[in-house]
């Protein structure tokens, strides 16, 4: 089975399929909101029905980047922050195939910020999870970008003097068309975003709160949290701009308040994706380029030979 010839294949899929043998255990800290990730992603793809071989997982660095060595699939472990220009690349290549990147909020929100915006002003089909622990895990424990003001660490022991980013209000303003918030703390809405993610076409940004406690230890649990969708205090459109940025401002303030607000926040299904409106201007061929080098028998080409505009 390839990636090619798998992709429509109709069988039954289990959650243990996307386990590998390799690295059935993931080696996470005791604690560490990343499994919640993993398992999330798990049942999403289960229940969305594809298998391994449909499904391509690219990863940064950074404690996030182990995600694709305990998941089973096609995975791209990539250089810190440029998780995302490689998965747009595959999914280009193959747009057939169910692409996801993932990072940790330093590697997507830092060294990879600017392939964070112009991914989502392109409207790359594809989800990208960003594990938000608010901390520099895997090199122990340096201020992020999602730090709050005034964090204690290694690098800033007089506190951080810096606000902290604002992930989901970054991610509409920079053209996003799903934007969400989940936490490791409530995994049965982490499936159902991360589902929802997934069968969007476009891009789908999921910032996931994740607990370190080992080197994060103020952030806690991120609990209680509320479900922005299931109280009715927030009551707002999630296909009107304005009023998601207003929510999306609201829950990046509270947080830093001790309250968790979480949920779906904003949502285009109109607009279509880039590699749909490249295929519409004639920019990109109709056959997928990763199926023409896949057949032994086909001429390799040239880019400018395949489009007029180069003749």
């Amino acid at each position: 089975m390839s990636a090619f010839n798998a992709i429509g294949e109709k069988r039954e899929v289990q959650r243990d399929d996307f386990t590998p043998g390799i690295e059935p255990q993931a080696t996470w800290c005791p604690g560490c909101g990343d499994f919640s990730v993993l398992k999330a992603l798990k049942g999403a793809m289960t229940e969305l029905g594809k298998n391994p071989d449909e499904v391509l997982l690219v990863t940064g660095i950074g404690c996030s980047g182990k995600l694709n060595s305990y998941f089973e699939s096609y995975g791209f472990h990539t250089l810190h922050g440029r998780s995302l220009p490689v998965a747009r690349a595959a999914k280009l290549a193959n747009p057939d195939l169910e692409v996801v990147a993932a990072g940790g909020d330093g590697d997507g929100y830092g060294i990879g910020g600017n392939h964070f915006t112009h991914t989502a002003r392109e409207n790359h089909d594809m989800t990208y999870i960003v594990f938000n622990n608010e901390i520099f895990g895997l090199t122990k424990g340096q201020t992020s970008p999602t730090s709050p003001k005034g964090h204690k660490s290694k690098t800033q022991p007089h506190g951080s003097a810096k606000d902290p980013v604002r992930p989901l209000s970054m991610s509409l303003t920079s053209g996003a068309s799903y934007v969400a918030r989940t936490a490791a703390v409530n995994p049965n809405q982490a499936q159902e975003i991360l589902l929802e993610a997934i069968k969007h076409d476009g891009f789908a940004h999921i910032d996931f709160l994740t607990q370190c406690p080992t080197w994060n230890k103020d952030a806690k649990q991120y609990v209680p949290y509320i479900d922005i969708q299931e109280n009715e205090e927030y009551d707002f459109d999630v296909t009107d701009r304005i009023e998601a940025s207003e929510m999306m401002y609201e829950t990046e303030s509270a947080l830093h308040e001790g309250k968790v607000l979480t949920g779906r926040y904003y949502r285009d299904d109109d607009r279509i994706s880039y590699g749909e409106e490249k295929r519409a201007l004639g920019d990109m061929p109709e056959e997928p380029l990763a199926e023409r080098y896949h057949d032994d028998s086909y001429e390799w080409e040239r880019s400018y030979d395949m489009l007029d505009a180069h003749k």
